[in-house]
């Protein structure tokens, strides 16, 4: 009788800890590398998006979320750690978040100390291969369970971007004959674009894929964390062939607005270095028309390409009967400008560089396929999710859980998302409201120091179109929105 007693015992214990793991959610983290809110849930018919939108029914759709810093490692940095640039000390792709604060504990970090298995596959942080480029030095093994997979520096399938590659490569790193074959394992920037006849996995994103939904498999029964990070459609815009079939080149729209905001200060500009600086056939400036098209039909294809691994991956949470207990994320690093101002890539205040995608699904909330208008930051992702599983908020966070979003879209909200990036020596501070954008830049080294100011009204324009801040009439809208700007991200919390 006592035996039959300590059995009972034991297996309800043991019932007890596997009804524990399975109340747990689980979280698919997916991050999209340069993907900009260009997308059909979006209200962009011209985009083939069928998995994203498809994901958008099921959840919540942010229309205006804003990252804090529109780079790649200082805006993962701080959605990974819910803290702002001036707390990191990341405002470029080179400097390690833990190097100013490296007790912080990031989101991946609170979800494994509290019992999740944590993995990621591809660029969650700012590194996405072993050696190439930054290599490993932006990791952070702390977020982590198991070792993060990173893929090939591959970028060029055809014989002409091989043979552009290997040239590009060449001179670079001062290699020849045999040696030439090293290419495929540095970054090499050859062309922009290339559209190869090869199967979705021969490409970084879509062997990554193929590793997330064999992890998921494995982690089936476990509670998890699971961040996948996609690379394109970071540039060179490169996609599958049957990508590229799906858009009409001609009929492509071309950027409108194609000139800088009248009266912009050219602090607020940048040369678009990120394209006319690196890739062989983009040099030129201005681009020609037909340039213009093969960029947009790159992106766009690229695009639907990781909207395809996208849908795969989701399609293995339905399979393997998870979906109904799993917060789904996704959200791209930053904006990017396809010619618009006659700008090519980020880093600006611009509405096109700080507004990004950000959709999440979540089991058990009332939304289901809305919209919110709500201003919210990239800060609040950690602290929404650590709500939504039940994790105690540490105390360091700079943002606010949305989650009452999920459950009433149109809720009254933040005032205000902020957004800064440093050009020349000076540091351009962006406040978003409900209808403006104002940005002060002030000099780096003398931060009391201003240099110019800048006020776009979005009432009529969705993007800058001109400066109003040097009109006398709004002499005094500029001081309110500078007082504004001065109190800070903490006087604009909901």
């Amino acid at each position: 009788m006592q035996r039959h007693l300590i059995t009972l015992f034991l297996l309800g214990i043991l019932g007890g800890a596997v009804h524990a793991a399975e109340s747990k959610p689980n979280v698919l983290f997916i991050a999209v590398d340069d993907l900009r809110p260009e997308l059909g849930c979006y209200g962009q018919s011209h985009i083939h998006s069928p998995n994203i939108d498809r994901l958008a029914a099921s959840g919540v759709l942010f229309s205006r979320a804003y990252c804090q810093y529109p780079v790649c490692n200082a805006s993962r940095a701080s959605i990974l750690t819910g803290l702002r640039p001036d707390s990191t000390g990341v405002f470029d792709n080179g400097t390690h978040f833990r190097k100013k604060a490296p007790d912080v504990v990031t989101l991946p970090q609170q979800f494994k100390t509290h019992g999740y298995r944590t993995q990621a596959f591809g660029k969650l942080y700012h590194g996405a291969f072993e050696k190439a480029y930054v290599g490993r030095t932006m990791d952070d093994p702390l977020s982590w369970s198991a070792g993060h997979w990173y893929g090939s520096p591959q970028y060029y399938f055809t014989l002409r971007g091989i043979e552009v590659a290997r040239q590009v490569y060449a001179e670079k790193f001062h290699k020849s004959g045999a040696e030439l074959d090293g290419w495929k394992g540095e970054f090499v920037q050859g062309l922009a674009t290339e559209a190869p006849n090869v199967p979705d996995a021969t490409l970084y994103d879509g062997e990554m894929t193929d590793r997330a939904i064999q992890a998921l498999a494995e982690l089936k029964g476990k509670p998890f964390f699971l961040a996948v990070g996609y690379l394109k459609p970071h540039l060179p815009f490169v996609a599958p062939r049957k990508y590229w079939d799906l858009y009409d080149r001609a009929s492509l729209k071309l950027p409108s607005p194609s000139a800088a905001p009248k009266d912009a200060p050219a602090v607020a500009l940048h040369n678009s270095a990120e394209l006319r600086g690196q890739y062989t056939d983009m040099r030129n400036d201005p681009l020609s028309e037909a340039q213009t098209r093969e960029l947009l039909h790159g992106y766009y294809a690229c695009v639907s390409y990781v909207d395809a691994l996208i849908g795969r991956l989701v399609g293995e949470l339905d399979r393997l009967g998870l979906r109904q207990n799993t917060i789904i994320v996704l959200w791209g690093d930053h904006g990017w400008h396809l010619g618009e101002q006659n700008l090519w890539g980020k880093l600006t205040d611009f509405e096109l560089a700080a507004r990004v995608p950000l959709i999440i699904s979540a089991p058990g909330r009332k939304a289901l396929g809305a919209k919110s208008g709500a201003l919210v930051e990239f800060v609040d992702v950690y602290p929404s999710l650590c709500e939504l599983a039940g994790l105690p908020l540490p105390s360091h966070l700079e943002g606010n859980s949305f989650v009452p979003l999920l459950d009433t879209p149109n809720k009254p909200w933040k005032t205000a998302a902020f957004t800064q990036v440093i050009h020349d020596g000076a540091m351009g501070i962006s406040l978003r409201t409900e209808r403006y954008r104002f940005t002060r830049w002030n000099q780096t080294k003398a931060p009391g120091q201003m240099l110019a100011v800048e006020l776009y009204d979005y009432l009529k324009n969705p993007v800058e179109v001109e400066n109003i801040a040097v009109r006398p009439e709004n002499a005094a809208l500029v001081k309110e929105l500078t007082a504004r700007l001065e109190a800070g991200w903490r006087a604009a919390r909901p």
